[in-house]
Order: structure tokens, then C-alpha cells, then sequence
């Protein structure tokens, strides 16, 4: 197995991809890195663990596992990867081996335990933890036929001792991504897309990839879902609602600021209510054999009980509840006369009172329910008042229950707030319809009543009264003019 040269700093096991790199992709994702993932690890390794880094993690996670563990071991299909990284870790204690995981067999750390045959379980190895953030997927090359995800998780139980940690990466073939962007890939493959058996695919969906998990003989401690992706992991919760379904949405919708087809943020946010937002997640991280924090990264998500004020007052907008706009934007006004720094997007509301949820923002009230009114118009949310809907006259409408009055100057009149995603302009188009119809029928209403005046007897008669007098009075000013020449 030790196959290293002069010319390579690495251990080729088989299997390697030469003209390949997952860290420097040209047609492919990247590798798996993010705060959430540095988090994690930092919550499970511990100075003396033995560790198995496979597959491929961003070269900052790397350096970060071996900078917090007495040695640390990599496992990667692509030569240019093992060299670079073999280079990175020159002083570390550890291996870096290139190739496929169906011929990774660690005769060092595990006594000589060979690589078990596909669907049989494995003998149980010599590393303390073994890491695969970035999923199964890359763990093998094209030349790997008939390999199956199922078989990847048992040979990596196999190099792990008994009782040890494993902590996996699944991405999500339909989550939030599939929601919100074409699946343009499904046409248009990439160059990692290259031919497979159709039992290798991974399993889809949490439920299936749980029980794929458990079915290894794993006892999972902890599910996370992971936001906005396994490639940039900023945020990993344990539970997806309340103040946390917001930071995810703010990950999703980050991570999608182009046309969408529809409102990343909003979507997410609507899942959350519904239940479903775990399910939907971009992608999860399975925890074996340790323990960690409900919230990775520690602080990402602020702590008490509470709503974000923008979901209040949309939910009273939908059910037209304007007694409760009344109640709430006063105090909300209030609040910000005290010192308050905060848009409606960026407060939590608990009962009374008001706090931060995020980084202060310095803007005056009008500008903040400014901003309120253009979001709720880019998510196409519902407005009770017709000649509220455009942004200008919505926040004057807002500003007025608070007693404000918002001076025209402030605003262009003719801006136009475009909603965010294909299915909200569908929403804002059957809105805008539906006031023009309202609108026309009114139109055509009074003209009827003004025909049926005009048809009338009272009319006839005042008109044939009126118009002689009308008559006369016209012919006398005309004489007028000429006398006064």
C-alpha cells in the first residue's frame, strides 16, 4: 500500500484521479468548508484523537484539524489535492493517501485490516474519528464501478474503532435549491457528472439517509441542517424555527441574490412555519458517537423567546388585521424614539417589548418602515389598502398610525418595487389585475349613473332651463368685449 516515490509526497492506494482537483474544481463544486464545519470539528476533536479527514474539505479546514489533534490522516481521489495538501502538512504528524476509498485499506492504523468486499460489514479500525463533511459522493473515481453509498459508510465504519465518532455530510437532492433555481444540471452535466451505476446513488431524503446511517450499525446523537450548503456551511442547527429559521432564510438568500423563481428568504421562512424546514434543508450533518452544541457556529443565533417584528406584521397584513398594525407599529415607533436601531426584518418582538436582533441599523423611523414596505412588496405579500401598493403610500399609511407624516419629497413617485422571485410577480400581476377589474367596474358604474341622471326628468328640465340663460349670458359678454374696445 505505501506506493511513495521521490516524485510524490503521498500515498497511492489506487484509484487516484491525475488530471482532477476537488479543491481547485474548473466544472465542479467546490470542497466542503464553512464556519459551521470548523465549529463542529472544534466541538468533537480532542488533542489526542487519531483522525481520518475523507474526502474533500477546503484546505482551511484542513490545516484547522491538524492544527487540534495529535495526528491526523487524509484520504482524497486527486493527485494534485494529495500534493498540495501533502506540502501543507509537511510538520504534521499523519499520512496523505491518493486514491479510491474501495481500495483504502490503513495497514498502520488499523493492524492490518484489509478492505472488506462491497455489502460486507467491516472489521472495526484504529481512528479515533473520522471526518467526512463533504458526503460519500467524492470519495471514489470513475474507474470505481458498482461501489454503492451504502458500501462507502461501511468501509469507513471499518477503519474506525469501536466507540469512536464519525461526523458525515449529506447534501440534499431536493431541498430550498430546487425550490428556488432550475435544476439546470439536469441537462447540462458537469464534468464530475460522468457515467454511474444506478445503485450508487446516495439515498434520497433525511428519512433515507437516517436509516441508511442506522442501518451501518451508527447511533446517530445529532442531526443538523445545513445552511446554505455543504460547500459553505455558515450555520448548522439542531432545530430549524424561530429566531434560528431566520438566520437560515438570510443563508439561503444570501447565497441565491440573482433571479430566483421564488423568494429564497420568504420560502424558507414559510417552511419553518409549516414544519418542514429540517426536511428542506440544503444539506445535513450526522454526529456518531459524540456530543455538540444545538447551534453551530456558538452565538450565530441570539438567544430569548420571541417573533421577527417583519413576520408579525406581515401575518397581520394577510388577515387584514388593522387593529393590530395600530397596536404595534406605535410601540414599535416608540422603541426606536428610545434609542431602538432596527428595521422590522431585523427585530425580535416578544409580547411588549422590542429588541436587536442583529447589527444596529442607523436609519430614521420613515426609513425604516420604508424598508418594510419594499420588502413586503418584493415578497408580493398581501395589502389590504389599494392605493397602498406601491412603496411611498405604504409606508405613508404605516408612518400615519404612528401619527407621521411622510412628505412626498422624501420618495420618487414613479420607483417601482420589482418582487423578488417568478412566482411573487405572479402574485403582484393576478393583484394589480384584480384592482384593475375592481377598477373598472366602479368606472363603469358611475358612468351608468351619470347616463341614468342625465336620462332623467329633472335633469331634462333644469338643462332646458339652464341652457337659454347659458345662451345669453355668453352673447352679453361678447358685447361687452366689443364696447370695451
Amino acid at each position: 500500500m505505501d506506493n511513495v516515490t521521490d516524485v510524490t509526497r503521498s500515498n497511492l492506494v489506487g484509484g487516484e484521479m491525475l488530471n482532477w482537483s476537488d479543491l481547485h474544481p474548473g466544472d465542479a463544486r467546490p470542497a466542503a468548508a464553512g464556519p459551521a464545519a470548523e465549529a463542529l470539528l472544534a466541538a468533537v476533536l480532542t488533542p489526542d484523537a487519531n483522525v481520518l479527514l475523507a474526502g474533500p474539505h477546503a484546505a482551511e479546514l484542513v490545516e484547522f484539524v491538524a492544527s487540534q489533534v495529535t495526528s491526523v490522516d487524509l484520504l482524497v481521489r486527486s493527485a494534485p489535492d494529495a500534493e498540495e495538501l501533502a506540502e501543507l502538512l509537511d510538520t504534521t504528524k499523519g499520512q496523505v493517501f491518493c486514491g479510491s476509498l474501495d481500495r483504502f485499506a490503513v495497514d498502520e492504523k488499523t493492524g492490518g485490516v484489509p478492505p472488506s468486499p462491497p455489502g460486507v460489514g467491516a472489521v472495526h479500525g484504529g481512528y479515533d474519528v473520522v471526518v467526512v463533511l463533504d458526503g460519500l459522493e467524492r470519495l471514489v473515481g470513475p474507474d470505481t464501478a458498482g461501489f454503492t453509498w451504502a458500501d462507502s459508510l461501511d468501509r469507513l465504519v471499518g477503519v474506525l474503532r469501536s466507540g469512536g465518532s464519525l461526523l458525515l455530510g449529506a447534501a440534499n437532492g431536493f431541498g430550498f435549491e430546487r425550490l428556488v433555481q432550475p435544476d439546470i444540471a439536469a441537462a447540462l452535466p458537469r464534468d464530475e457528472d460522468w457515467g454511474r451505476d444506478v445503485g450508487d446513488r446516495a439515498p434520497a431524503g433525511l428519512k433515507r439517509v437516517t436509516v441508511a446511517v442506522e442501518s451501518a450499525g451508527l447511533q446517530v446523537h445529532q442531526t443538523y441542517a445545513v445552511f446554505p450548503s455543504l460547500v459553505q456551511a455558515d450555520v448548522a442547527l439542531a432545530a430549524v424555527d424561530g429566531p434560528a429559521a431566520v438566520v437560515a432564510a438570510r443563508a439561503v438568500a444570501s447565497r441565491n441574490d440573482g433571479p430566483v423563481l421564488m423568494d429564497p428568504y420568504r420560502l424558507v421562512l414559510d417552511a419553518a412555519e409549516a414544519g418542514l424546514a429540517f426536511e428542506l434543508a440544503p444539506a445535513w450533518y450526522f454526529v456518531v458517537g459524540a456530543e455538540a452544541p444545538a447551534v453551530l457556529p456558538d452565538g450565530v443565533v441570539p438567544d430569548g423567546e420571541g417573533v421577527l417584528l417583519e413576520e408579525h406584521l406581515l401575518t397581520a397584513l394577510r388577515c387584514d388585521d388593522q387593529a393590530e398594525l395600530r397596536r404595534v407599529i406605535p410601540q414599535y415607533v416608540a422603541w426606536l424614539g428610545t434609542g431602538g436601531a432596527g428595521s422590522p426584518d431585523n427585530v425580535i418582538l416578544d409580547g411588549d417589548s422590542y429588541r436587536l436582533f442583529g447589527e444596529p441599523q442607523e436609519l430614521d423611523v420613515v426609513e425604516h418602515l420604508r424598508r418594510f414596505a419594499n420588502r413586503v412588496l418584493e415578497g408580493g405579500g398581501r395589502v389590504p389598502w389599494p392605493a397602498a401598493a406601491d412603496a411611498h403610500q405604504l409606508t405613508a399609511r404605516l408612518a400615519a398610525m404612528a401619527g407621521i407624516t411622510v412628505p412626498e419629497p422624501d420618495f420618487t413617485p414613479d420607483e417601482v418595487i420589482r418582487p423578488r422571485g417568478s412566482a411573487e410577480q405572479l402574485q403582484t400581476v393576478a393583484r394589480l389585475a384584480d384592482e384593475l377589474a375592481h377598477a373598472s367596474a366602479r368606472a363603469i358604474l358611475f358612468e351608468g349613473t351619470v347616463s341614468g341622471i342625465r336620462r332623467s326628468r329633472p335633469y331634462r328640465v333644469g338643462h332646458a332651463v339652464m341652457n337659454p340663460a347659458r345662451v345669453i349670458r355668453r352673447r352679453l359678454k361678447r358685447v361687452l368685449k366689443k364696447v370695451r374696445r
